[in-house]
């Protein structure tokens, strides 16, 4: 299967509701109208892409329809599928790894698949040739280093562990110096699951940064926030929340095989400006991708 192809059966629950509701409403009404487009803004609103995205994206297309006569559904679902593309083009998704080491830090609550996330990731930067060090900073929770080992092993990657409890800001200053001595291209670091209203995990973050910040002041930083996508509009207010604390440069969207509401993508993107980066579609080490607007919108209308 090609990635295009798990893309598509991965989001094939959101394609199925969302195509669904689309094209039932198009054969409702027989032109194209202010009703017609009324029923396609709440069939935005209700699959999860958000109220204010929703109204603009149809007022985009109330705009278009008008200046260039469209009187066809066919030709008013591409609209449709530009004016969502151009959401998701607005910001700028590539991996910003342009020095030896780059860092990627990997913050996230517990549940969303922040591990699986990291092994899949250097598993794909791994085949690209790079030489991948992963800090295991995430001493809090039970098993979680245990977990990472796994997925490492399975990547083919260095890890950097200590025992449980351990303050993580010296995990992530001793995988540093590793990744150094390693000439390693990237350093993955891991982070424990947080809630914005955990004061302590949220300073640990932050002293994490400083580490960061002080030994690999040159480097390329990049902060990725995990999200799963079955949490729907939870998921924007998660992203809120993590962006008072921490400058997201991008995200990562997993379990979006497990949910019909893979049209929140397109309301994080617009409420926030921050980039999907990867785009995670099966539990398999290779279910992982750069993420494509163009690919995401045909898969999904």
């Amino acid at each position: 299967m090609g990635f295009f192809d798990k893309l598509k059966a991965g989001l094939g629950k959101t394609k199925d509701s969302f195509d669904e509701k689309i094209n039932s409403a198009f054969s409702a009404f027989r032109k194209v109208d202010e009703e017609l487009l009324e029923e396609l803004e709440e069939i935005l609103i209700m699959s999860d892409i958000g109220l204010e995205t929703s109204v603009n994206i149809i007022s985009k297309l109330r705009n278009r329809i008008k200046k260039e006569n469209i009187k066809e559904a066919e030709d008013v679902k591409q609209v449709l599928r530009e004016e969502m593309m151009d959401i998701l083009d607005s910001v700028d998704n590539s991996l910003k790894l342009q020095t030896k080491p780059s860092v990627i830090l990997v913050v996230g609550v517990n549940g969303v698949g922040k591990t699986t996330s990291i092994g899949k990731i250097a598993n794909r930067l791994k085949k690209d040739g790079k030489q991948i060090v992963i800090a295991a900073a995430d001493t809090f929770r039970a098993a979680a280093v245990e977990q990472l080992e796994i997925w490492a092993g399975r990547a083919g990657c260095d890890i950097v562990k200590r025992e449980e409890g351990i303050d993580p800001a010296s995990v992530v200053y001793d995988a540093i110096k590793i990744a150094k001595e390693k000439n390693a291209d990237v350093l993955i670091c891991d982070t424990a699951g947080r809630l914005h209203n955990k004061k302590y995990l949220m300073d640990e973050l932050e002293k994490i940064n400083r580490v960061i910040e002080k030994e690999l002041h040159e480097s390329s930083k990049e902060v990725l926030l995990v999200l799963d996508a079955t949490t729907g509009q939870n998921a924007i207010s998660q992203v809120k929340a993590f962006k008072e604390t921490t400058n997201i440069t991008g995200l990562i969207l997993t379990k979006l095989d497990g949910t019909a509401k893979g049209g929140v993508v397109i309301g994080i993107v617009d409420e926030n400006k921050i980039p999907v980066k990867f785009i995670g579609v099966g539990e398999q080490i290779d279910d992982m991708e750069i993420f494509n607007s163009e690919d995401f919108i045909k898969a999904i209308l």
